[in-house]
């Protein structure tokens, strides 16, 4: 099924192939412009009079490109000053000028554009640039797409699907006119993916058996597409980069100045190729990639300990319904549907495509795996809605009207994306307050101090206050979960000895090599459970270890929301996970009706009977134990008033600075977090407060 598009809507000459992608590209970046005007509107979104970033994780490699520019970082800081993305930014920054704020926040919009350039070409590859063109244009803002690279997403994922395909374009390059020096670019694409996204590997490995299997099932005698093989597989071995460039730069002399290398010479060669791959990591990472992502379960084991598994509690790891993963794609369910079926008929008239097959799986997977993944098909189902449209405008014979089609259709996909990028107000990471709050202790800490919070503000806390922390984005295991979960929603002296020796026995890990905490302080306290633990170390003080800098606790308002969330992870019996202990009660109002007799909160979610001192929760009704109203007056003063009704029963806080209830038991109540957030009250021998805000409160562990 080969198609013919009339030359009067092609666009293969070079001066028409460049001004394609020149259009595509400022129209990708140019639709990312929306979000900064917006956002420039928001005061509390700057720092430093520059917008701030919105995703979490791109606090990880600004602190590393940060610590690059200055020259130094502490040991065991965590800091990736050997990541790629850390490494391009610090070099970007000593060489253009700007800010580096501003380099932060359109570096995504930049490279994350370059998507396009690989998707012109391959339709130039279909004889048919105008088609590549339609599919850079939907590609370069499809809703997953762009989410992941709209300008302020400062994160690796600018540059993830675009070498990818770079890597597949030069493929099918090198298929289609079988050239050896297209062979070098092939392992140099591949190189530079899997050095700048190393998870990139089961990718890189699906494109590689893909080929193979392509080579074997249609073009068994075609010996120059093996080379092919032989130099994705190079570029795949794990190795260092500059290696893998060397070894394939002399096989490409190899084959230059041997073009008929005795074939038995070749596959002694090409069989060593796949002993390398094998004997540097094989199929073992692929493995343990697809054990976190499909064989999930809520619990893990280390050493020995039963920990709450953190993948149950990300958005992105969980199932997506049909539409919003087709949304995801393509932006409408209707043009993911004329997608696939322009896809199905792309595969059948340029069989190179197959090729793309390893992202369309890849981004497919997504319906189980998590909606992170559909970013992986955004490219191969826009080729697949730009092959449809100009398959059938053939039957067309107006030009006037192909050409009108074209336009009509390609602005009707075009438009959904459009709509989500008009209203995806995507808020940055942190506001200006809270930032506030984070220099305000880097004016005060070392930088070998550590801050106590939940993972979620890691990376951020690192790079504003300039401190250790337990848990960030990236160090989130159960194991480390656990004693973050336990500080915070425990009691005080509970939360201030397990602060204490967390960050201690997290040191000596360091010297050590033990990076299971938990278990090395059972072991050493001869102890089975946390709560025995602390009992011990408070019964015998002396056995505390000794204080070796200081520490802090992060609590924002903003946890408030996940607290539940937070409390799971130590709510756990590590000996026993089999147990299920009643999980302890807490809700968070968004918004409350006044209708007189009660207070609806959530439109009747929960229920305050006033006059009876009643909560309805789910068809029952249970007596206030005690209510709480805690505000702030006009002198930013916390003030509260509390009232007893029962000795047993739940708790009320109404927050009436922030117009929120919280339905609370005793667990909660007396927990870490609101004791110190919600009401300041501290133990002044276990802690002091630092910075005191609505939005952000900060204290000093003394212990």
């Amino acid at each position: 099924m080969k198609f013919q598009i009339p030359q009067s809507v092609s666009l293969n000459t070079t001066k028409m192939v460049i001004l394609s992608i020149l259009i595509a590209y400022l129209f990708s970046v140019g639709m990312r412009m929306i979000w900064i005007g917006e956002a420039q509107n928001v005061s509390t979104f700057f720092w430093n009079n520059a917008l701030m970033i919105n995703t979490n994780d791109g606090y990880y490699f600004a602190e590393g490109a940060r610590d690059l520019l200055a020259g130094s970082h502490q040991p065991n800081d965590l800091s990736p000053i050997t990541d790629p993305l850390a490494m391009l930014t610090a070099w970007l920054a000593k060489i253009l000028p700007v800010s580096f704020e501003t380099l932060l926040l359109y570096m995504p919009s930049v490279f994350g554009s370059l998507i396009v350039i690989p998707l012109v070409l391959m339709g130039r590859l279909f004889n048919q640039t105008s088609m590549g063109f339609v599919a850079a244009l939907l590609a370069g803002i499809a809703n997953s797409y762009y989410n992941r690279t709209m300008s302020g997403y400062y994160d690796t994922d600018m540059l993830t699907i675009v070498l990818p395909m770079f890597s597949l374009y030069f493929l099918m390059l090198a298929m289609t006119h079988q050239r050896n020096h297209f062979l070098l670019p092939i392992t140099l694409m591949v190189a530079l993916n899997g050095w700048w996204y190393p998870q990139s590997y089961s990718l890189n490995t699906a494109i590689l058996v893909t080929m193979l299997l392509y080579t074997v099932v249609f073009e068994r005698n075609n010996h120059h597409l093996y080379k092919i093989v032989l130099f994705i597989l190079l570029g795949l071995l794990s190795l260092p980069l500059v290696l893998k460039l060397a070894l394939a730069l002399a096989l490409f002399t190899l084959f230059h100045f041997q073009p008929t290398l005795d074939k038995k010479w070749f596959w002694m060669v090409f069989g060593a190729g796949f002993a390398l791959y094998f004997a540097t990591g094989g199929v073992d990472p692929i493995w343990n990639e697809l054990k976190s992502y499909l064989f999930r379960d809520n619990v893990s084991e280390t050493a020995g300990l039963h920990f709450y598994n953190v993948a149950q509690t990300v958005r992105e790891a969980g199932h997506i319904p049909f539409t919003v993963f087709a949304e995801r794609i393509s932006g409408s369910t209707m043009v993911f549907v004329l997608a696939c079926v322009g896809y199905l008929l792309a595969l059948l008239a340029y069989r190179p495509l197959i090729l793309t097959l390893p992202l369309v799986g890849l981004g497919f997977i997504a319906m189980s795996a998590g909606l992170r993944f559909t970013i992986y098909a955004v490219a191969p189902m826009a080729l697949g809605f730009g092959y449809l449209l100009f398959y059938l405008i053939q039957f067309i014979e107006k030009k006037w009207l192909q050409l009108l089609t074209v336009v009509v259709f390609t602005g009707a996909a075009l438009y959904p994306n459009y709509k989500h990028i008009q209203e995806y107000k995507n808020p940055t990471v942190l506001i200006t307050k809270e930032v506030h709050a984070l220099d305000q202790l880097r004016k005060r800490a070392s930088r070998e101090d550590y801050m106590i919070s939940w993972w979620d503000y890691g990376y951020p806390i690192r790079y504003y206050s300039d401190v250790k922390t337990l848990v960030d984005g990236g160090k989130h295991s159960g194991d480390v979960n656990y004693p973050a979960s336990y500080i915070l929603t425990q009691p005080q002296t509970n939360a201030a000895l397990m602060s204490r020796l967390s960050v201690e026995y997290t040191e000596k890990g360091f010297k050590t090599n033990q990076t299971q905490i938990i278990a090395q302080m059972f072991k050493d306290y001869k102890v089975t459970s946390a709560d025995d633990l602390i009992t011990t170390v408070h019964a015998n003080p002396t056995t505390l270890p000794k204080a070796t800098r200081n520490v802090y606790l992060y609590l924002p308002l903003r946890m408030m929301e996940i607290l539940p969330t937070v409390a799971l992870f130590s709510q756990l019996d590590l000996q026993n996970p089999q147990a299920q202990p009643q999980q302890p009660l807490f809700y968070a109002s968004q918004g409350v009706e006044d209708t007189g007799k009660t207070l609806e909160l959530d439109g009747g979610v929960v229920s305050i009977i006033k006059a009876q001192n009643m909560l309805k929760i789910g068809g029952q009704e249970v007596p206030i134990k005690g209510f709480y109203q805690v505000g702030y007056d006009n002198a930013m003063k916390l003030q509260i008033q509390e009232q007893q009704f029962a000795s047993e029963g739940v708790n009320v806080i109404y927050l009436s600075s922030y117009g929120k209830f919280l339905i609370l038991d005793d667990f909660y109540l007396h927990s870490t977090y609101i004791q110190l957030f919600v009401f300041e009250h501290y133990d002044p021998k276990l802690f002091e407060p630092v910075f005191l805000d609505p939005l952000t409160k900060i204290y000093k562990l003394k212990v």
